[in-house]
């Protein structure tokens, strides 16, 4: 019916963001534990502890491998994430899920505590008691530690900073906040499924001399001006919508696919698993490489002859190159096309800023699109676009190729 690595969740935020979700599966198998959880995820990253968009991608990672390895310990089926303990015969694997993200979650985001626990309590609540659920949330537990085991001292809120010469070609903290890099320690952390940050190589910017440069320069002074744009109202809508947090579009997208196409808890726990590491890793080499290559956004380039231009949004505090949002977008719609065919999406993203909903046939028509808001908004360069689109698609391919593949 799927593809060769159908899977996902299902519900909870749907409603709130204006899509209308198909039951969730009640009786066993069914994914409403893994998407509840994954929605109750997106509350304590997003809302309660404000974490930063580029770093939320690791802990929907860390969640997200964390439920699936619960799961796979008692259905089998996929090589786990990492090495489990063989599960007790009868082990409820909702239990499983339900402990694995709660545990990975309080640890990593102690302030939500008391609002964790109270999701926990009334998650348990809808499932049967008895040794089944016993055991089942003794495997959650084992999942959730050895995943935090797995990331101690990754590198994490390492001490790093950027710190660059100014000269023509390079970042500096743009207006209207002049803030420095943002997580610029997120480039040195250690990968989930990459072997290293710089694993996947970038031909980087183009140089200012050269005729692709000029181009890029000219397409994003006309297109991405606040005042006297070529955009059409169109054009404007689209780079608004673009304009909300990435990470949780791609998340709240899958909930709906997993939900409307009928996936069970494994299936569904796989997908976020591809998902989760994929763009977890495409943004930690995003990061790499802005650090590297330290490249300046169009507002610092353009205003060396046009002090007046201004952008249709303020930048983001970090370099032009490669673009998070185009990492993000290239891994979440390679492991979508994956997923559910790369000419047969069906995929539906909410924007929290336009509070729209939009649908995407092809992986391609995804890539596309998000592409061109990012220059229509006036923060990047194209050159930034295509090389972290394909970033991402290749990092999402290695997930794929190399992790969460089938035993059987």
């Amino acid at each position: 019916m799927f593809p060769r690595l159908s899977r996902a969740l299902a519900v909870g935020l749907l409603v709130a963001v204006g899509l209308s979700p198909a039951p969730a599966h009640a009786g066993p198998g069914g994914p409403a534990v893994v998407t509840d959880w994954n929605t109750i995820a997106a509350r304590t990253i997003f809302t309660e502890n404000a974490t930063p968009v580029p770093v939320s991608g690791l802990y929907f990672g860390f969640v997200s491998v964390a439920v699936y390895d619960a799961v796979v310990a008692i259905k089998g089926g996929f090589e786990p994430y990492a090495r489990q303990p063989r599960a007790p015969r009868g082990a409820s694997p909702e239990a499983a899920a339900v402990t694995a993200a709660y545990r990975v979650l309080t640890h990593y985001f102690p302030a939500s505590a008391a609002n964790l626990s109270a999701d926990y309590a009334a998650s348990l609540a809808q499932l049967p008691p008895g040794s089944g659920l016993e055991r089942g949330k003794r495997v959650g537990e084992t999942a959730a530690a050895t995943i935090i085991a797995l990331r101690e001292n990754d590198g994490r809120n390492a001490n790093v900073s950027l710190d660059v010469t100014p000269a023509p070609g390079v970042w500096r903290p743009t207006p209207t906040a002049f803030a420095p890099m943002l997580a610029p320690w997120l480039g040195f952390v250690r990968p989930m499924v990459l072997r290293s940050p710089k694993q996947m190589r970038l031909p980087g910017p183009d140089g200012l001399d050269t005729k692709a440069y000029a181009r890029d320069l000219a397409e994003v002074t006309t297109f991405g001006a606040l005042n006297g744009s070529s955009r059409t109202p169109e054009q404007t809508e689209t780079a608004l919508f673009w304009n909300a947090n990435s990470v949780l579009q791609y998340q709240e997208a899958l909930r709906d696919q997993v939900v409307r196409r009928g996936l069970g808890v494994l299936q569904g726990a796989r997908a976020f698993a591809l998902l989760g590491t994929a763009t977890a890793d495409a943004l930690i080499a995003c990061w790499r490489a802005k650090y590297d290559y330290a490249f300046w956004r169009p507002i610092t380039a353009i205003r060396t002859t046009d002090p007046g231009w201004t952008p249709l949004v303020q930048n983001p505090p970090y370099p032009d190159y490669t673009s998070g949002h185009a990492c993000v977008s290239g891994a979440a719609s390679n492991t979508f096309g994956e997923l559910f065919g790369h000419r047969s999406l069906d995929l539906r993203v909410f924007s929290s800023v336009t509070s729209t909903t939009r649908t995407f046939q092809t992986a391609r028509e995804l890539d596309q699109e998000t592409m061109n808001a990012r220059i229509w908004l006036g923060i990047h360069f194209r050159r930034a676009m295509t090389d972290g689109n394909r970033l991402g698609h290749r990092v999402s391919d290695w997930t794929i190729d190399h992790w969460f593949e089938p035993t059987r």
